[in-house]
């Protein structure tokens, strides 16, 4: 196993780690948030939201931008069969999952941490979760597309 090989399984790793946790506050982490009463949800997720800027989701979410950035540099310098579409990983992780949580859903927590209250949840939820959808699929085509490239390396 060389280089390029270890790059295109971490890559594959990280994409699908962090669309896994994307995927998780998609399919129950805010629906349970929603069986609570609005001012308890919106403190609950102010304190998700506080903790997620710690180093064990942080470390997760900068290597799934690096790593597939990393690698599709490698790979195209190095003529690596998968170059490309490892390179596609990356702009789809640039744009869908880097793009979408600074543009969209750090402003909504942010907004959310000064008025975690229930209008402050109402403005929040839906928004927020669409957004998080949105980064859910742009973390699983990424981690499609690094398997992929791993099929024809």
């Amino acid at each position: 196993m060389n280089l390029w090989d270890v790059l295109l399984v971490l890559t594959t790793l990280v994409t699908g780690l962090a669309g896994g946790v994307f995927a998780a506050f998609s399919t129950f982490v805010v629906a349970g948030l929603r069986r609570v009463a609005p001012d308890d949800a919106a403190a609950a997720m102010a304190g998700i939201n506080a903790d997620a800027v710690r180093p064990p989701f942080m470390t997760l979410f900068g290597a799934a931008v690096v790593v597939p950035v990393v690698t599709g540099v490698i790979g195209l310098v190095g003529g690596y069969d998968g170059a490309w579409l490892v390179v596609a990983c990356a702009v789809v992780v640039l744009v869908g999952m880097l793009g979408v949580t600074a543009a969209a859903n750090v402003p909504l927590n942010d907004r959310l941490a000064a008025s975690p209250d229930a209008a402050g949840w109402a403005a929040f939820d839906r928004p927020w979760s669409r957004w998080n959808h949105v980064r859910t699929v742009a973390c699983a085509a990424a981690c499609a597309l690094s398997g992929a490239a791993l099929a024809v390396a």
